[in-house]
């Protein structure tokens, strides 16, 4: 079965989104998740211009491109991590990420550094922190209860890293409502 990939999806609604457009121009996904979408048929060319140009209106962008699908995957599977599974994984990320894309982690780790500017670690913080700034927006965890649920050591040390990143304290934070949290396709 051909398979898409799109880059930009980031949550649900995202999934929500590409469906939609597919099923305008008539083209049937047996299986979508982030990032990627199995089709039942392979598109003819009008049809994969047509798409390119409805996900293009809605900030989406196909990706033909093998290292662009690798970085996609690996935003994806951190972006799930941290937003759905809010960062209960079994493994240490370098082993999830290699099992997922079934790529030895150094190879990732180069070629995320290379292509995006920065290691895949810090995307990884990044990706956490705004899932501390949207916990602290709703108030209604303690900032402990967060702590734990993303997997923090300890309340001193998510209240350290999300100073060394956002500038304030978390607790600033919340008082602050001019902070606005950023899209997970801009982090």
């Amino acid at each position: 079965m051909p398979k898409l990939f799109i880059k930009n999806m980031v949550c649900k609604r995202c999934i929500i989104a590409v469906e939609h457009e597919l099923q305008k121009l008539d083209l049937k996904a047996s299986h979508i998740e982030l990032g990627e979408v199995t089709l039942q048929e392979n598109p003819n060319l009008l049809q994969k211009a047509n798409l390119e140009k409805a996900l293009s209106k809605i900030g989406f962008e196909l990706i033909d491109d093998r290292k662009s699908r690798i970085i996609e995957k690996i935003k994806n599977t951190i972006i799930v991590l941290v937003h759905q599974q809010n960062n209960h994984a079994k493994l240490n990320l370098s082993d999830l990420l290699s099992e997922e894309l079934h790529q030895d982690y150094s190879y990732l780790s180069n070629l995320f550094s290379e292509i995006e500017g920065i290691t895949i670690e810090k995307y990884f913080i990044a990706q956490k922190i705004e899932r501390v700034k949207e916990l602290l927006v709703y108030d209604e965890l303690s900032l402990s209860e967060i702590a734990n649920l993303l997997n923090y050591s300890s309340v001193a040390y998510l209240s350290n890293q999300f100073k060394k990143t956002t500038g304030l304290t978390p607790s600033h934070f919340k008082q602050v409502k001019t902070n606005k949290r950023k899209p997970l396709d801009e982090v």
